[in-house]
């Protein structure tokens, strides 16, 4: 049977089209590319893996922000183009490196890109090989970079008795306050998803006790349940894809909608993922059986949703729009 996730948007309603039933083994996004778009090169920076990326559009050009990481285990970002949103264009030197504290020897790691007036606001992990942390840097035009700091403190949330990471910004604003999705570990050593708001993007407080996302034993998301890209408002609610993993740290894909007016509402959620490792190149590699979504663009009468595998490659599927359900 197929299975469709309604969204809404300006335009009208919009579905991610289910491409096969699931009964086959399939999943309802395609690849775009059967190949990595992304690979690791050289002996430095990015010898070690080229994964986990954010997107952006800018100039009419796909701008991808992608974790490097190098022999030793330190990670930075790295920054490609590209004009179709396959073919990308690498730069030689990374445009964010470990400097603060929070980053030293560990590395910046996993971001994710909203922009918001004319400035982006860069997420990512901060992480020194200790503790990792979710952190904020600005810039107005992808290349340099101001960081704000860390965000949300590890230890000290409300549930989440460890490290942060995973920052997924809302653009528009509830209530007057701007919302961010996040990860955290439990009490239980789980990781899953919290919930902060925030007036001026710098300073966010926590909204919820409880995960806002919390982990389902024995399903697709038991173990982890993370932010993926940026969130979209919708007229159907808060659309958020997420990576999930088992007890098996088997990383997969899902989806949830949260109320328009209620972040913290949770109105639909997937049952099964949408998409999972299936190729070699994403079952083998640094870290196995890892499809692990942050990069998100529309694109003519698609969407673009770009990943990381096995912890060594960018890869990217694709999900096309419709303009009603039948």
């Amino acid at each position: 049977m197929r299975r469709w996730v309604a969204l809404g948007c300006a335009a009208g309603i919009f579905v991610f089209v289910a491409h096969a039933q699931q009964a086959s083994g399939n999943f309802e996004w395609k690849r775009a590319s059967d190949a990595p778009i992304l690979v690791p090169r050289g002996s430095g920076w990015e010898s070690a893996g080229t994964f986990n990326p954010a997107v952006v559009m800018r100039d009419g050009k796909f701008v991808m922000l992608y974790r490097a990481q190098d022999g030793s285990g330190t990670s930075r970002l790295g920054y490609a183009e590209s004009g179709d949103g396959i073919h990308f264009t690498r730069r030689a030197e990374p445009v964010l490196t470990p400097e603060a504290p929070y980053e030293k020897d560990g590395g910046v790691e996993d971001p994710r890109i909203v922009k918001i007036g004319a400035t982006y606001y860069l997420t990512y992990t901060g992480y020194n090989k200790k503790d990792a942390q979710l952190c904020l840097a600005t810039s107005r035009d992808l290349a340099h970079w101001e960081r704000k700091g860390v965000i949300l403190p590890a230890y000290r949330g409300n549930w989440n008795k460890a490290w942060t990471k995973s920052g997924a910004i809302l653009t528009t604003k509830i209530r007057g306050e701007y919302w961010m999705y996040w990860l955290g570990t439990a009490a239980d050593k789980t990781d899953q998803m919290g919930l902060s708001r925030s007036k001026d993007l710098i300073h966010w407080t926590e909204v919820t006790q409880t995960p806002v996302l919390p982990r389902r034993a024995g399903k697709f998301d038991s173990r982890v349940v993370e932010p993926g890209p940026p969130p979209i408002l919708t007229d159907a609610g808060i659309v958020l894809i997420y990576n999930g993993a088992d007890d098996k740290l088997v990383y997969r894909t899902g989806i949830a909608v949260f109320d328009r007016e209620d972040p913290s509402k949770l109105l639909y959620r997937s049952e099964t993922p949408v998409f999972a490792p299936e190729l070699e190149w994403e079952k083998t590699g640094q870290v196995p059986n890892v499809v692990f979504v942050e990069g998100m663009v529309r694109h003519r009468d698609r969407w673009l949703l770009y990943y990381g595998a096995a912890d060594k490659f960018v890869g990217v599927a694709e999900a096309q729009e419709i303009q009603s359900i039948k």
